[in-house]
């Protein structure tokens, strides 16, 4: 059985959000000023904002530690950023590629054993939320959405997305792992709500014993799988 504490053998997944801690110094801000004009900025502020949001979470992030963690101007990082929400909403995209390319590695990389490729895509989903757990809730929380303040940027990539699970789930739907009859729509939609719960649950610190976590997978895994016998 595989264990969220394993990786799946087809898929490398790499933690794109653990990144090394920048450390400042006269050189370095030299070398940001001169990367400006090039567009590294932008990315450099990402990944620090991405390394503070792990360590104090959406509250202790701010555009002023976020300017002084890398060692530019506020007047520098306002080119990138206007606000708060802005930076929030570009996380949160950043989240939504890494879960697109990742998920996409796992199917191309599938073989031809349809029901374990959609195995290994629960764990890898619930994998994810759980290592990256402050971005999950960017991705999916209130903190952008209850407010309606996400940016198009996000909304076209979680758009892209939510599209790109509809369009494997019709696939698992012609090889027989769902019933064909059911709206390939709804079928995304209960998936993904199936693991946006369990993944919750871990998060929120219900459950934290990952035998049972990796139970309750395997048992939703099996109850979503043998709907099809029932068509």
């Amino acid at each position: 059985m595989m264990s969220l504490n394993d990786s799946p053998d087809s898929v490398n997944i790499v933690d794109d959000f653990d990144t090394v801690k920048i450390h400042v110094n006269l050189q370095s801000m030299k070398s940001r000023k001169l990367n400006y004009h090039h567009g590294d900025l932008r990315r450099s502020l990402l990944q620090s904002a991405s390394l503070m949001l792990g360590e104090t979470g959406i509250e202790g992030l701010s555009l002023r530690k976020l300017a002084d963690h890398v060692g530019v101007s506020r007047t520098a990082l306002y080119h990138h950023f206007q606000d708060k929400n802005e930076l929030l909403c570009a996380l949160a995209e950043q989240g939504f590629h890494h879960w697109y390319q990742r998920t996409r590695q796992l199917i191309a990389s599938a073989e031809s054993d349809h029901h374990e490729t959609f195995r290994r895509f629960f764990y890898h989903y619930i994998h994810d939320a759980t290592t990256t757990p402050e971005t999950y809730e960017l991705m999916f929380g209130r903190a952008i959405w209850k407010q309606a303040q996400a940016t198009p940027a996000l909304k076209e990539i979680a758009y892209r997305c939510f599209q790109y699970q509809v369009e494997i789930t019709a696939h698992w739907q012609q090889q027989g792992l769902f019933p064909q009859a059911e709206a390939t729509v709804r079928l995304a939609q209960v998936i993904w709500s199936t693991m946006h719960g369990l993944a919750r649950l871990v998060i929120d610190g219900v459950y934290a014993d990952s035998q049972h976590i990796d139970d309750m997978c395997d048992c939703a895994i099996r109850m979503l799988l043998t709907s099809k016998t029932e068509e």
